[in-house]
């Protein structure tokens, strides 16, 4: 028995549609535009799932670490355990990413145990990939308590089945709580020894990407999780109730997730938003400098405290290396970058001059993004979508 998708209200259906609207605006904004700054946009979001479904195992990295270990380079700043965790799960992200355009995709117990060996592989003590021989129970940190139980190592992976046979049945439960049910069921059942959020996390991702909703770059919600964790614990202990027991309501769940999905497309069309003025600013920079079109790409990450390095820059530009490197020098020589390191260690940050350029790009205001949808409908608020 499996946690079962509570009887969704009108209120849950009416901030589905609300979803569903913010994703079409979404989806014309970058989904379905020749513009290039639709592929830096993607490949920002899809560091910030990583850098946010990590941060909630304790492991912190920066945004900048982020995006380079997104991209295959090295990190500055972060720890090896650290450094190993976050390529692991790049890793099983990126192959979600390319499922997503598999014809004859299907769910089962063997691909969710290869994405979780993807994650762990680099530490062979946590099992990797197969299910835990034992008990486990979660603790409180702070405290030490035990504040969950997993059920029976003997029942996990029927269990596992159960959750595999439900994902693979037509319904017509919306895709994204169909992803939100396939994230709790997993993330009770507990299967591994260890990265069990990070699965559940991912599992949910799958989902998505296997319903057609966006790009899963653009509907991942790893990125709000990371920033609301307390919230998010508290909601599973709220349904989970300390023990396996899949019969409880998991309606504060749905209720949750809805509210995070609609809040992270928020953003992300505040950010689309931004990209768009930003590319424009950019590239009437470069107008004025007589400088190549494709030099706007490294200026677009350099404006966003990203660091530049030229493997990256020519590989994104279509070009060869040694014209990459020209480009970065004279953004060097125009002072819109500053290099940094020596030789292959070399890479380039906005200089001031290029910062104070671009400052008034930010100005959008961030405070609707806490808006809380089922609130606005009991009052009978409007709900922006764009």
């Amino acid at each position: 028995m499996l946690f079962k998708t509570p009887a969704l209200t009108g209120e849950d259906l009416e901030v589905v549609a609300k979803i569903d609207d913010l994703r079409t605006n979404l989806r014309y904004a970058v989904a379905q535009s020749p513009r290039r700054w639709t592929g830096s946009l993607r490949r920002v979001m899809f560091a910030r799932a990583i850098q946010g479904s990590n941060t909630i195992e304790g492991y912190n990295v920066t945004l900048a670490d982020a995006m380079a270990m997104a991209e295959g380079e090295e990190p500055l700043d972060a720890a090896e355990e650290t450094r190993q965790a976050i390529a692991g799960y790049r890793d099983a992200m990126t192959y979600v990413l390319q499922l997503a355009n598999d014809p004859h995709f299907t769910h089962s117990q063997g691909l969710i145990n290869s994405l979780h060996f993807m994650m762990l592989k680099y530490d062979m003590t946590k099992g990797p990939g197969l299910f835990r021989p034992g008990p486990i129970y979660v603790h409180n940190e702070a405290s030490g308590q035990v504040v969950y139980e997993g059920p029976p190592s003997d029942e996990v992976p029927g269990l596992v089945d159960e959750l595999v046979a439900d994902l693979r049945e037509f319904t017509t439960v919306p895709a994204l709580v169909r992803a939100a049910m396939a994230h709790l069921n997993l993330a009770m059942i507990h299967p591994y020894r260890d990265g069990n959020g990070r699965m559940a996390r991912i599992l949910q991702s799958l989902v998505l990407s296997q319903e057609g909703i966006l790009q899963t770059e653009f509907a991942s919600v790893e990125e709000y999780l990371g920033r609301n964790t307390q919230a998010y614990y508290d909601v599973l202990a709220e349904v989970g109730r300390g023990t396996w027991q899949p019969w409880n309501d998991a309606a504060p769940w749905i209720r949750f997730s809805l509210t995070a999905h609609f809040r992270q497309a928020r953003t992300l069309m505040r950010r689309a938003r931004q990209a768009e003025r930003l590319w424009s600013v950019l590239t009437d920079e470069a107008t004025r400098h007589h400088l190549p079109d494709r030099t706007v790409l490294a200026l677009f990450d350099a404006s966003q405290r990203f660091r530049v390095r030229n493997s990256q820059y020519h590989e994104n530009a279509e070009i060869s290396e040694h014209a990459g490197g020209r480009d970065l020098k004279r953004l060097v020589e125009l002072e819109l970058l500053e290099p940094k390191g020596e030789k292959r260690g070399r890479f380039y940050v906005a200089t001031p001059a290029l910062m104070t350029l671009v400052e008034p790009v930010w100005e959008l205001g961030r405070s609707w993004e806490l808006e809380d949808p089922y609130a606005a409908i009991q009052q009978r608020l409007p709900l922006a979508t764009a």
